[in-house]
C-alpha cells in the first residue's frame, strides 16, 4: 500500500513500499489546473499508485505525466496511467525524446527544451536537462518555481 504525504502546497509524495525491498519508490503529484504526475512507478504497483492518486485527484483529470529518466521505477506504468487519463500528455526532456523514449509510450511524447517552463496553472515547472545526473543519458530534473521544490530521482 502506498502512503500519500503533502510535501508542499499542492504537491504530494506517493511513497510505494516494495515488498521484500529495503527501499521506497516515490511518485510526485502536483495538484493544479493541469495536474502532473512525476514518476508512475513500475507496472507491478500501478493499482496501488492509482489508488493513492485517487486520494488527491480524479486520475482521469491528469494533464501531464513526466519522469526523470527511462527506467521501470520512474515510468513503467506510464501507459497504464495514459489509459485512465484520456487528456494526459507524456512530457520529457528533448534529449530523451530525440533519442528514443517515444518508442515506449502509447502517445507521442512532448519534448521540453533545457530551461523551458511548463505552465500548470498556479505552478510553473522548469525542465532541466541533466544527462547522467543522476545516472541516465536522458535524465532531467524539474524545478517547481512557486514552492521552490526540486524533483529528482535516485539522488537524494
Amino acid at each position: 500500500m502506498s502512503e500519500v504525504y503533502e510535501i508542499a502546497d499542492g504537491i504530494y509524495r506517493i511513497a510505494a513500499f516494495s515488498p521484500g525491498d529495503p527501499i521506497t519508490f516515490s511518485q510526485f503529484l502536483i495538484k493544479d489546473e493541469k495536474p502532473l504526475l512525476f514518476h508512475t512507478g513500475q507496472r507491478a504497483i500501478f493499482q496501488e499508485t492509482l489508488d493513492a492518486v485517487k486520494k488527491v485527484i480524479d486520475p482521469a483529470s491528469l494533464r501531464y505525466i513526466s519522469w526523470s529518466h527511462l527506467e521501470a521505477d520512474e515510468c513503467g506504468a506510464a501507459n497504464e496511467f495514459l489509459a485512465v487519463a484520456p487528456d494526459a500528455e507524456p512530457v520529457h526532456g528533448e534529449v530523451g525524446v530525440f533519442l528514443a523514449v517515444s518508442d515506449f509510450f502509447s502517445r507521442p511524447v512532448t519534448s521540453m527544451a533545457d530551461d523551458e517552463v511548463l505552465d500548470l496553472g498556479q505552478r510553473k515547472l522548469r525542465f532541466l536537462i541533466t544527462p547522467h545526473v543522476p545516472h541516465a543519458w536522458d535524465a532531467i530534473l524539474l524545478f517547481e518555481e512557486t514552492t521552490g521544490t526540486l524533483f529528482a530521482s535516485d539522488l537524494f
